[in-house]
């Protein structure tokens, strides 16, 4: 049956563990962005503030994200996940805290902000390269799917609650929320019963360990242009969400519940984009996707940059949602199917500092460009470069992935040349 067939991976107890407690988790997490999101801008009425808050949200990420490829790789990633979870739930209540005492500042916020950054930052590659862990390989491109689906089913009813509780209650009490909602996704990885893993010695350096990872995604073509697909995208498909606040104020004269329902958009259409991918069969062919998806958001937002009615901005932004969310998850499956077991911690962690660590500085690039430009002016820029990067990479994809084809992959050469590592 379809529907069987696209939530297969729920079969396996682990996995469904680890599915609800990220649902419940997820939604807070929305919440708190959104809310934090509205604190900044109610206070500073600055897009360029918005910009450099999300900037030192991730900076952390391009910062030690690679290191936490390598712990990931090192140390077992359900303890470092349940750590990475439970300070992310101190940092939810301490701005909960200060928000609702009247002390918060801006400077608070960006000190807090870092902090969630630097949890992120060993985090997501732990996360990433965890799933294997929990399904077999048959299951991992479902699995994968999945993960998306429900960030983005967060991403979707989040920004609605958030805007509704902001305009009822104020941000401090989202920001609490946010924190005990993440202890579903911390119960939901104690409960789980895994099989041992038997690690390899550790042996070398970490910049040696580091080095090996980032020399075999450069060396594995189809990787290495994935990768560049995806950090184009982070540093312009992704940044015009910092610039959702000034849409909903200053384009579409709105308030909290105008901005959740902007941020409603994009998950609902990611929403759609990942439960597509879910239903799909597991194949290592995901990259025939990517490249579509590029143009996809490129346009959208090139149509969001000129679009007056509220209605037709919430279309394109669902839209644009779905299209980055296959975008990523496409690219990300088809790594996870090609890198061997003993490097997917570092090279999933590149994949988190390419996806995730450029961000900033496109956030930033954004919030700058808004300042000078106007909004939509900035948004309509960054569309331009998604095409021209989208068909660039379409050029040059199908020729990379003839050539993995026409030989073994470098996934097999890898564990051939290196049976103990």
């Amino acid at each position: 049956m379809p529907g069987r067939r696209m939530l297969r991976s729920l079969r396996h107890r682990n996995y469904r563990l680890y599915y609800f407690g990220q649902l419940v988790s997820l939604h807070g997490r929305w919440m708190q962005t959104i809310a934090q999101s509205w604190l900044v801008y109610r206070m500073t009425q600055s897009s360029l503030m918005l910009g450099f808050v999300s900037f030192v949200t991730l900076l952390p990420m391009l910062l030690f994200g690679l290191i936490g490829g390598v712990v990931a790789d090192r140390l077992p990633r359900r303890k470092l996940l349940i750590a990475a979870h439970a300070l992310a739930m101190l940092q939810a209540m301490v701005l909960g805290v200060l928000t609702l005492g009247g002390w918060i500042q801006v400077w608070q916020i960006l000190v807090l902000a870092f902090c969630l950054g630097l949890v992120q930052a060993f985090e997501m590659p732990a996360r990433h390269s965890f799933v294997p862990e929990m399904v077999p390989r048959e299951d991992l491109a479902n699995a994968i799917a999945l993960n998306s689906s429900v960030f983005n089913i967060a991403r979707f009813l989040g920004p609605a609650l958030a805007g509704w509780l902001v305009a009822l209650v104020g941000e401090g009490l989202v920001f609490l929320l946010n924190g005990v909602s993440i202890l579903a996704v911390i119960g939901g990885l104690s409960l789980m019963r895994l099989p041992a893993v038997a690690r390899p010695p550790i042996r070398g350096s970490t910049a040696s360990h580091l080095w090996e990872g980032l020399r075999y995604a450069w060396q594995h073509k189809v990787i290495r242009a994935t990768m560049m697909m995806v950090g184009l995208f982070s540093l312009a498909g992704g940044s015009y969400v910092v610039l959702l606040p000034v849409f909903a104020k200053e384009v579409y004269g709105g308030g909290p519940e105008t901005l959740g329902m902007l941020y409603g958009a994009v998950g609902a259409g990611a929403l759609l984009g990942a439960l597509r991918l879910a239903h799909r069969a597991g194949s290592t062919n995901t990259l025939r996707g990517v490249g579509p998806a590029g143009l996809g958001v490129g346009m959208a937002l090139v149509v969001l940059a000129a679009a007056a009615w509220f209605w037709l901005a919430l279309s394109v932004l669902a839209v644009t949602g779905f299209a980055l969310t296959t975008l990523v998850a496409s690219s990300n499956t088809s790594i996870q199917m090609r890198v061997p077991d003993a490097l997917r911690g570092r090279v999933m962690a590149l994949f988190s500092v390419v996806f995730l660590g450029l961000a900033p500085i496109g956030s930033l690039a954004a919030g700058g460009m808004a300042h000078v430009l106007g909004a939509p002016a900035a948004v309509g820029l960054l569309g331009v470069v998604c095409l021209a990067g989208a068909g660039a990479f379409m050029l040059i994809a199908s020729q990379r992935v003839a050539d993995e084809h026409s030989k073994p992959s470098d996934a097999v050469e890898y564990e051939v040349q290196n049976p103990n590592h």
